[in-house]
């Protein structure tokens, strides 16, 4: 029988593992790349691998970066740096960077029950000058806000903030979005002008009565950076130390959210696994995920058709067209397409290759 150890904090030792809701919190995984710039005109998912950057009608721009600085026991950060300034900010500006989680994995907090438990966030930032922001957890199904401010130094400070435990709305049980850890890094008057949360949790159907903490704007210089890593959020009232993964580990958890087949060096390649032609000038392949994903994922592609391969026994042939089809189940896909006159026949066995760096094929199903 398995005894539980209570340490000198009063914390169960036993249920240290997976206490961290946060996934790629150290920024090991950078599957689409490690830099972007231009990041500030629209949404998405850029560089680290969960991290978020969203966005409201802003002007700044700033680059995107997995960087090596970190602090002692972390090998990466996710930093921003400013490459346009914004310092005329509209009423409905905002720029945020966020991490979503699903509700299936948030049931342990209780959340909208007599029994809800407390959020207990921790990370390390630094910057290239002291600032001021405002770290958020946004409850995405009942409309609901926590918002505290922290501050950040040239050197790096680990943050701790426990949010209340809130008896109202529950988390819904499936794998759509229903948290958001917000950090606010820009915003208008309409996120502003009213009265902070300031550790309260809040409806959000008028923004300026919650959102954002007076403070700094990021885009407010050329000048300005920001870096966070370890980042943590788990149950209770307690920071506990940074829950460390394995990079393997923490691949196989953002594989659920995105999948990467194909070379940022030279060398052959797999883009798929089995596959066949369907005519003489058209093929189909399957690709099966190596772990099932969130969701059906959408397909999108990097580098050039022309480098992609159908690869026969005796010869190969390079692809002009690429359609992915039979997403729905979050196991496997299928890809079809044209492929240039091969001589083949309706069945013959073919693998897809590339040997061009930079050529990749991503499967998406973020949140």
């Amino acid at each position: 029988m398995a005894v539980s150890r209570i340490n000198e904090a009063g914390l169960n030792v036993n249920q240290y593992g997976n206490r961290n809701l946060v996934i790629n919190g150290a920024m090991q995984v950078a599957q689409r790349g490690t830099s972007s710039t231009g990041v500030g005109g629209s949404d998405g998912y850029f560089t680290c691998d969960r991290w978020n950057f969203a966005q409201a009608t802003n002007a700044g721009r700033l680059t995107m970066t997995q960087d090596s600085s970190a602090p002692a026991g972390f090998a990466n950060s996710l930093k921003l740096a400013c490459t346009t300034a914004d310092t005329s900010i509209g009423a409905n500006e905002a720029a945020l960077i966020q991490h979503k989680i699903e509700g299936q994995n948030l049931q342990r907090f209780a959340k909208g029950t007599s029994g809800a438990k407390q959020f207990t966030l921790s990370f390390y930032v630094k910057g290239n000058a002291s600032a001021t922001y405002t770290a958020e957890l946004y409850d995405s199904d009942n409309q609901r806000a926590n918002g505290k401010t922290f501050s950040v130094t040239t050197d790096w400070t680990r943050i701790e903030i426990t949010y209340p435990a809130d008896t109202t709305g529950a988390f819904d049980d499936d794998n759509a979005s229903s948290l958001d850890f917000n950090i606010w890094l820009h915003a208008g008057t309409t996120y502003t002008g009213g009265t902070f949360t300031n550790g309260t949790w809040t409806s959000t159907s008028s923004n300026a009565n919650v959102r954002v903490g007076s403070g700094t704007s990021f885009f407010d210089s050329t000048s300005r950076t920001f870096f966070i890593t370890g980042v943590q959020l788990e149950v209770g009232d307690t920071a506990t130390d940074f829950e460390h993964r394995t990079f393997a580990d923490e691949l196989i958890k953002c594989e659920r959210y995105l999948q990467k087949r194909g070379t940022d060096t030279s060398g052959w390649e797999f883009l798929a696994d089995a596959g066949q032609l369907a005519s003489a000038t058209a093929y189909q392949v399957a690709v099966r995920f190596r772990q099932k994903m969130r969701a059906a994922p959408t397909f999108s592609y990097t580098g050039n058709l022309s480098d992609i391969y159908m690869v026969r026994a005796s010869a190969i042939h390079a692809i002009s067209s690429v359609n992915m089809t039979d997403n729905t189940n979050g196991n496997t896909v299928l890809l079809t397409g044209a492929v240039a006159n091969t001589s083949g026949s309706a069945g013959e066995q073919t693998r897809m290759q590339t040997q061009a760096a930079g050529t990749n094929f991503f499967f998406d199903a973020e949140l």
